[in-house]
């Protein structure tokens, strides 16, 4: 889509507002990439079919943001007003008024081109819930801040409510945290196969076994590390989780050597919650299950995004569904008071019917989290490079698979707690965290809610420092060999979390 900007009356250069002009392409128009035709405007754009025309207008009382968009059925043009005297604030204010009332303009004239309004209206970014989160914060009532949802960014009411649900679970979080707190992850990015969806940086373990060892050693020496500098700042661990990759790809002694050196240089003393994400049932066994109960690991995942073997096979997952069953019968015998089973709604030659079915077969075993994924075209994913490994099911169904497990998972007594949004994601949907009552997981509240600080380990870990109004992400390399080769430097750089918070 062609995203021209009427330059003259702009605050700043218009670049800093093609980021937000791009969400909202996006959200109306999935299958469109942004082009910016260099040059003026040309004189007549009435023969146009794919472009965004947008134009600041300021008058004495008010400022309007028009938005006129081509498309094959017609063109239509977008308003958003606010105060002129906005555009006397600070320049950051500014921005955000602008930006706001950019998109939407932007969506007014999407939506009644296109005849609908996306599931989420005008709400563009990762993380929705902050806005009914701030509201209540600032006195709302869950049903106002769920009004406002509805009437200032045009969210749907069953979204909205999904938004206020995950917001009281937010504050229920952090009310429970206290001053010195972090959470911590430790990252192992080693699977036993690619899924055809998948962009983290993970390795096939088959392909680079040699890098397990001297990975799991220069870890070592980070969680060493780590330790000294969290006890020199005077903080302490609240939960604890460790990712992927597939974290049981490691042995039972692996993990026991890991987690024992956890135990030993970590300040894990308040720790309230430790989380591994055992993820592929194909990498589980009695031994490692024993190995994480041995050192307080109290939740684990076991996540088989599908039950259905075609789907399995598409997707590049070299686990059956009796093998599911099978980790799942182990890990309840092993005694993890929480385990959470994640699907992925969208997934190549899934059905409406086929998703229902998967999701009644995990309910039968009754987890104490379920978590429904939306699939998203990733970067750098096989999906995204051509490997479709089957038909995608359309925006609709998917649309359709969300609201069942929505309403399913609410009658069995299950309760939303966290939520986020991802870039070309089937839709325009979302990913939700379910969980029975007192389930929840605070980890993942804390890390897509940003309410402390995330110390992050291993390679591809982005630590997020936060405090004092001010967030400091600090990034390790992100593949095991890159890791390994500039570890010196990963060490090095956890001196930057004491000078963050210093005593």
């Amino acid at each position: 889509m062609k995203l021209y900007f009427e330059t003259s009356n702009f605050p700043w250069q218009p670049e800093r507002y093609h980021y937000a002009a791009e969400q909202m392409m996006l959200t109306l128009f999935p299958e469109e990439r942004p082009e910016y035709p260099e040059g003026p405007l040309p004189g007549g754009l009435s023969g146009e079919q794919n472009a965004a025309v947008f134009t600041l207008h300021r008058g004495k009382k008010l400022t309007s943001i028009c938005v006129l968009v081509f498309r094959p059925q017609g063109y239509y043009n977008g308003v958003s007003r606010f105060p002129s005297k906005e555009l006397d604030r600070p320049p950051e204010e500014v921005y955000h008024t602008v930006q706001h009332a950019l998109k939407l303009a932007f969506y007014k004239a999407g939506a009644a081109l296109l005849g609908t309004q996306p599931p989420w209206g005008a709400l563009t970014g990762v993380r929705p819930v902050k806005l009914p989160t701030r509201s209540m914060l600032a006195g709302s009532t869950p049903r106002q801040a769920q009004r406002e949802l509805e009437k200032a960014y045009f969210v749907s009411p069953a979204r909205a409510r999904l938004a206020v649900d995950c917001a009281q679970a937010s504050l229920e979080a952090q009310r429970s945290l206290a001053p010195g707190q972090v959470s911590l992850y430790i990252g192992i990015p080693f699977c036993p196969s690619r899924c055809v969806y998948c962009s983290f940086v993970s390795a096939d373990v088959g392909k680079t076994l040699h890098l397990v060892e001297p990975y799991l050693e220069g870890l070592l020496r980070e969680v060493e590390e780590t330790g000294r500098v969290l006890r020199e700042a005077g903080l302490t661990v609240r939960s604890f989780y460790m990712g992927g990759g597939t974290p049981t790809v490691l042995s039972a002694e692996q993990l026991d050597r890991l987690l024992a050196r956890c135990e030993a240089c970590l300040p894990l003393e308040g720790c309230t919650e430790y989380t591994v994400e055992a993820g592929r049932p194909d990498t589980i066994t009695w031994e490692k299950l024993q190995a994480l109960r041995d050192h307080q690991i109290d939740r684990i995942s076991i996540n088989p995004q599908t039950m259905a073997p075609h789907v399995l096979e598409a997707i590049g997952r070299l686990h059956t569904a009796d093998q599911l069953r099978q980790a799942w019968k182990l890990a309840e015998e092993a005694g993890f008071p929480c385990i959470n089973m994640d699907l992925i709604a969208g997934l190549p030659k899934d059905t409406l019917g086929g998703f229902q079915h998967s999701l009644q077969e995990v309910l039968a075993m009754d987890p104490e989290n379920i978590t429904v994924h939306t699939l998203a075209l990733k970067k750098g994913s096989r999906l995204m490079e051509g490997e479709n490994g089957g038909a995608l099911p359309s925006g609709d169904e998917v649309a359709a698979m969300l609201d069942w497990s929505r309403n399913t998972l609410a009658s069995r007594g299950y309760v939303p707690y966290y939520l986020y949004r991802q870039k070309y994601m089937s839709g325009s949907l979302e990913n939700v965290g379910w969980a029975k009552p007192g389930a929840e997981s605070l980890y993942n509240i804390v890390m897509m809610e940003e309410l402390h600080t995330v110390v992050s380990l291993g390679a591809g870990g982005v630590s997020k420092l936060i405090g004092g109004g001010k967030i400091l992400r600090l990034a390790n390399p992100k593949f095991p060999h890159d890791y390994l080769a500039g570890l010196d430097k990963v060490l090095a750089q956890k001196q930057e979390i004491a000078a963050f918070f210093p005593m």
